[in-house]
């Protein structure tokens, strides 16, 4: 099992930054793509950004040049840090993970944190 526990979250206005954190705890035999999602009040939640265990990234296009998604392994921590926050970036923000353990490969998802963008 994965336990993922995200903070960094908070009211912050237009413009302003946020990071977010994600700290992995548990038993596995490797964490593999790691991403962040989020979900706005009535709608589905979306893919915000992805990291693989290697390194590559993928982005929204709606966060692009805005967000930056990094992990640390060593620390077994991802993090997201959003940078020209929008309005429309208020959601409950979520950390998923991969994990490959002995014979399957099983997804996680965090708690979620709140992350609100107004003045």
């Amino acid at each position: 099992q994965v336990q993922l526990v995200e903070s960094g979250g908070g009211l912050v206005q237009p413009g302003g930054s946020l990071r977010l954190s994600c700290a992995a705890s548990g038993r596995w035999i490797s964490i593999n793509a790691m991403g962040w999602y989020r979900q706005a009040l009535g709608k589905e939640r979306e893919l915000v950004a992805a990291i693989t265990s290697g390194g590559s990234t993928n982005y929204a296009d709606s966060v692009k040049g805005r967000f930056t998604i990094s992990r640390d392994n060593a620390k077994n921590t991802l993090y997201l840090q959003m940078n020209s926050l929008k309005p429309e970036d208020t959601a409950v923000y979520y950390c998923n993970t991969e994990a490959q353990h002995s014979g399957y490969i099983s997804s996680y998802w965090g708690q979620g944190t709140q992350v609100t963008v107004s003045s």
